[in-house]
């Protein structure tokens, strides 16, 4: 990883102009890793922007210089993109266009199913996070970490981690931690601002997700879908789904747990869990999507019946793969 990394970081020391883009549907790593990085840019006097297809969710607005970020839009074309915590270019959305347009091209990821779609690539699927690797990036750049950078990370980190419960949680990373925690990070903001503080609508629209639950194969699968009309009906946005699927696959006896989500008419948008075994980042390239062995997502077009049936066959048997090691 420091050798892809390096060559990244001789990039922006030489250069100038950098658009850093993140995925669509932004997480805590996406937009903690961006805005770091973007922070960074800054730092050393560079010209930069950040920016992503949708915008901040409500839970993540507290991060320093999250109104910065940019809808596509309303972004300037810029020489250099660096594409930060994105599996695959067309998860940075109508962002892709800006990437595709730039004279040169970076891609720092954590997933495995990247097949390096930039001209300089760093991906290490043994990282815990994007922030992870963007904290080692900085240590390699004329850049103080300070207490905005270090919040930043520090919530890239835990977020991808769980709160640091997740098997990518490795002593590098409890190590990287400590050093944000140094540098001024406050754990205790930010894991109220992330895990204590939810909105009313985000409570109904679990309720309802929680209510349409439905265990199959033996109790070892998990399933529950969402429609535009329950979002509407609890007057809930899209990013307050975010952490259904892990109360599903946090019930007892459950290996797979998939959530379904209605994005737009006819579009469902599938994210899936695995606890222990199973493989789901299989699962998800068979839905044209992707991610990590125990976290992955794909999308399904056609009906919510239609989904719930193709994605459980799928899930049944990438079940029956693993079924001796449950």
């Amino acid at each position: 990883m420091q050798d892809m990394l390096q060559h990244i970081a001789e990039l922006i020391k030489e250069k100038d102009g950098f658009t850093v883009i993140t995925h669509v549907s932004p997480d805590g790593d996406a937009l903690g890793s961006s805005l770091a990085l973007y922070a960074a840019l800054l730092q050393m006097g560079k010209h930069a922007q950040v920016v992503c297809q949708d915008e901040v969710p409500r839970a993540y607005r507290f991060l320093p210089r999250a109104e910065a970020v940019l809808l596509p839009e309303n972004a300037l074309q810029t020489e250099y993109a660096i594409s930060v915590d994105c599996a695959d270019k067309q998860r940075l959305g109508t962002a892709a266009a800006l990437f595709d347009a730039a004279k040169e091209t970076a891609n720092i990821d954590h997933h495995g199913t990247n097949i390096g779609f930039a001209v300089r690539n760093a991906v290490n699927a043994k990282a815990a996070a994007a922030g992870e690797m963007i904290a080692v990036l900085l240590s390699m750049l004329p850049v103080t970490v300070d207490k905005a950078i270090a919040t930043c990370l520090y919530t890239a980190i835990m977020t991808d981690t769980g709160n640091f419960a997740y098997n990518n949680t490795k002593p590098e990373t409890l190590r990287t931690a400590a050093a944000l925690l140094a540098a001024g990070a406050d754990n205790t903001d930010i894991h109220r601002r992330i895990y204590a503080t939810v909105p009313f609508a985000k409570q109904k629209l679990l309720g309802k997700a929680l209510a349409a639950m439905r265990l199959y194969a033996d109790g070892k699968i998990c399933m529950t879908g969402l429609t535009l009309a329950d979002f509407a009906a609890c007057h809930a946005e899209k990013p307050d789904s975010d952490g259904i699927v892990e109360r599903l696959r946090d019930i007892e006896g459950v290996e797979i747990a998939a959530f379904i989500r209605e994005q737009e008419a006819g579009v469902y948008k599938i994210s899936m869990r695995s606890k222990m075994a199973a493989d789901v980042s299989r699962v998800a390239g068979e839905l044209g999507g992707g991610g990590h062995k125990h976290a992955a997502g794909g999308t399904v077009y056609g009906t919510l019946a239609q989904t719930e049936e193709k994605t459980l066959a799928l899930c049944e048997r990438a079940l029956k793969e693993v079924w001796k090691e449950l």
